[in-house]
């Protein structure tokens, strides 16, 4: 939920930046943050299908000028060291002082990988389209990542790419590659392109916000409301609306006390969703091998049901263990605020409040606590409103 309204705030810092450079026009970032929730609610509430083009655009164009820069660099020969082999070297990756820091943001970045899950209902053959699209996805988009940012320091040199990340302009790390081997064009297009990147990336958590919402409702937990879908576009319309007002509220919380939209807005609630997060991906990782020993036991795999989320969960812990050592440096100038101190109580007020309704539940009303999570695959259709209606009381 918090995911989206840090997406605001970058998708702001972008939106004002981009347009008084280039336009002249300097406008208070609250527009922009107002422009972004207002279009990502009307589009939420119509077919998913229409925001998936919407999507689907803008990644495509920011994805095309990030391949173009990489793969001009990589054509030329590279910068000042040429294509120097230090960076995809695996044993630099645990070396140097940032070592951890470095981790922490590559998790940092790939955070909504498991939103494919969500879609599951959507999908015509969901347990074989879902777990297929999750394993391409985190390859094809792992490449991606390490071709872009291998050309990325290549094209700066070595010791210019620290030079340019440490500076006062970090996004010169790409811009200027972009200037060098394609042109001054390129510059431009991709400060465009990072509002519209920022943009479908907020929209996607949006989407992935409003379906965990639209579970928990229509399992009869907060409102039964939010488990139902629009007559018409067949979009949990309620469950989205409901979270385009938990975004609102947590932006207009940050712009009626004068926080700055990257520095507070964006990197604090993307400390708070990656901290919260990453706990779950741990918990989630040793809950299969957890699952699969009570259950299932034809599905039982050495590697598939054990080896690889023991490996998981074990990874993933350390990763934690990285966030909470390098919190200050990750928060930079806004770990002084009070937000940031309150950050960790936060999540382990999410984390303990609902374990402790977890266990209420399964020890005083075990038959709510059985529905928690029962979404069947099979049934590749969202319910609609009449479904919500005919379901039991006590659901």
């Amino acid at each position: 939920m918090v995911f989206e309204a840090s997406i605001v705030g970058v998708f702001s810092y972008f939106a004002r930046t981009t347009v008084r450079d280039q336009l002249g026009a300097d406008l208070p970032w609250a527009g922009y943050a107002a422009a972004m929730l207002l279009v990502t609610a009307v589009l939420a509430y119509f077919d998913i299908n229409l925001t998936a083009k919407a999507l689907g655009v803008l990644l495509v164009a920011e994805i095309a000028v990030l391949f173009a820069v990489a793969t001009a660099v990589l054509l030329r020969g590279g910068g000042p060291d040429g294509i120097p082999l230090a960076p995809v070297d695996p044993k630099n990756a645990f070396t140097g002082a940032s070592a951890g820091l470095g981790l922490f943001f590559a998790f940092w970045s790939w955070v909504g990988f498991e939103s494919t899950a969500m879609y599951g209902e959507e999908s015509r053959d969901p347990k074989r389209v879902i777990p297929r699209a999750t394993l391409i996805s985190v390859i094809g988009v792992g490449l991606f990542y390490i071709y872009v940012s291998w050309m990325t320091i290549a094209g700066n040199g070595l010791d210019g790419a620290v030079r340019v990340s440490a500076g006062s302009s970090p996004l010169d790390l790409f811009f200027d590659p972009a200037r060098g081997f394609i042109g001054a064009w390129a510059v431009d297009a991709f400060q465009w392109l990072l509002i519209t990147g920022s943009f479908a990336c907020g929209m996607a958590f949006h989407q992935c916000a409003a379906r965990y919402l639209y579970a928990i409702g229509r399992e009869g937990f907060l409102h039964p409301a939010l488990g139902r879908t629009h007559p018409r576009h067949g979009s949990p319309y309620l469950a989205s609306f409901t979270q385009s007002v938990i975004a609102v509220v947590i932006v207009g919380a940050f712009w009626a006390t004068g926080q700055d939209p990257y520095i507070h807005l964006y990197t604090l609630l993307a400390i708070l969703g990656t901290m919260a997060i990453l706990i779950v991906q741990t918990l989630c990782s040793f809950a299969v091998i957890g699952y699969f020993r009570r259950n299932h036991p034809e599905d039982r795999h050495w590697f598939r049901t054990l080896t690889a989320p023991l490996l998981g969960g074990l990874g993933m812990t350390a990763v934690v263990v990285l966030l909470v050592v390098n919190m200050d440096t990750a928060a930079g100038t806004a770990a002084g605020s009070l937000f940031f101190e309150a950050i960790p109580w936060i999540v382990g007020l999410v984390f303990f409040g609902g374990l402790g309704l977890g266990l209420y539940l399964r020890a005083r009303r075990p038959e709510r606590y059985e529905v928690i999570g029962r979404i069947v695959l099979e049934d590749a259709a969202e319910r609609t409103d009449d479904d919500v209606e005919q379901a039991p009381a006590n659901a």
